[in-house]
């Protein structure tokens, strides 16, 4: 059995954006040191004791950091697993990389969902050719959505194929000129709203959940999240029950999201996420245990917090320019702002959150 890490110890972080950043803070406040490798300075490095600035396929960098950390993690899915796999064989990769590759890979997460975990989700088909979108639209029909089978977020790497929309251009939107490229089909489900689940897992296989909470996007961007979902009950327990059913056939260890489409009193899962997720911010203020403080804490070997809600919380994103207008957030009692330390604001680039918490009156 893993006995937890001692106070002292370091924390690898693969990846240094905005989930890393708020990882290595609480992993602070639990007193382990953290170091981070990534290509270049941003937003986890910050606020981290040690950086190794390396591609993430230069194995002598990689050995070299892990020779110098006790356990690692990963705080994005676009780390190769091959990188996550090299480093398996020198320490303690939590989640696995068997995790990160099913993650990554739309084909292979949605094989794993349908075929392993026996998950419900929208219909699909996995498309390599023209002459494949054309045969699975036939079969699925429209409107449906292709996306890269890998990389992509926040609505880039995806298109909307409408009832008038030309498949050839649909392709070719995606895939350029080439014949050829892994991607999925996915038939538009005509939800009510989206909620998503995050549970945490140690190294036992204990698992914690934190409320299921409700998601509302803007052009394919998470906007806020409501903690707790106004959903039904018997809703909220199937989401969950997917969800641990999930963490637990793919042995997390570590931070899992979920997120999912409401159709009536059904959910079906739209994908996953194995590290801390955007719609579990609201936790940094509203629940017991943070996400973040949860995924350092089951990485090195210590038992799982409570993930009791504290507050009805509102997880508002923080897109571009609008990091430039928090005066009246700032003057406000209820508001918690986290910022993410990043450079010029983009229109759609998210440079922090804001939690505005209320009292549990329920």
């Amino acid at each position: 059995m893993s006995s937890p890490l001692p106070r002292g110890a370091v924390l690898g972080m693969l990846g240094g954006g905005q989930l890393g950043r708020m990882t290595a803070l609480d992993a602070a406040r639990l007193g382990y040191r953290v170091h981070v490798f990534c290509p270049g300075p941003g937003p986890a490095s910050q606020v981290s004791d040690d950086a190794t600035f390396a591609a993430y396929d230069d194995r002598e960098a990689l050995a070299a950091f892990a020779a110098k950390v006790d356990a690692i993690t990963y705080e994005f899915e676009n780390v190769p697993a091959e990188t996550a796999t090299f480093l398996a064989g020198l320490k303690p990769v939590r989640p696995g990389p068997h995790v990160l590759a099913t993650a990554q890979d739309r084909i292979l997460e949605k094989t794993f969902l349908t075929d392993v975990a026996g998950a419900p989700v929208a219909p699909w088909a996995e498309v390599h050719s023209l002459a494949d979108l054309t045969e699975a639209l036939e079969r699925i029909g429209r409107p449906a959505v292709l996306k890269t089978a890998r990389g992509g977020y926040d609505g880039k790497g995806q298109v909307l194929i409408r009832p008038e929309t030309d498949a050839q251009q649909a392709w070719n939107t995606l895939a350029g000129d080439r014949s050829s490229l892994p991607t999925v089909l996915e038939g538009f489900v005509p939800f009510d709203l989206e909620v998503s689940v995050v549970v945490a897992r140690d190294v036992h296989g204990q698992t914690a959940t934190w409320d299921c909470v409700e998601n509302e996007h803007e052009h394919h961007i998470l906007r806020r999240t409501h903690a707790p979902a106004r959903i039904s009950p018997a809703v909220r327990e199937k989401a969950e029950h997917i969800a641990h059913g999930i963490c637990a056939t793919l042995d997390v260890v570590g931070v899992l999201g979920v997120e999912f489409f409401v159709v009536g009193e059904d959910v079906l899962v739209n994908e996953m996420a194995p590290r801390p997720h955007n719609s579990g911010h609201w936790t940094q203020d509203g629940a017991m245990t943070s996400q973040f403080e949860q995924h350092a804490r089951a990485v090195m070997g210590l038992p799982l917090g409570s993930t009791r809600r504290l507050f009805n919380t509102v997880m508002h994103n923080l897109l571009g320019d609008e990091i430039d207008d928090l005066e009246d957030a700032i003057g406000a009692s209820d508001h918690r702002i986290h910022l993410y330390g990043k450079g010029a604001p983009r229109p759609g680039r998210k440079m922090g959150h804001i939690n505005v918490i209320s009292p549990i009156t329920e």
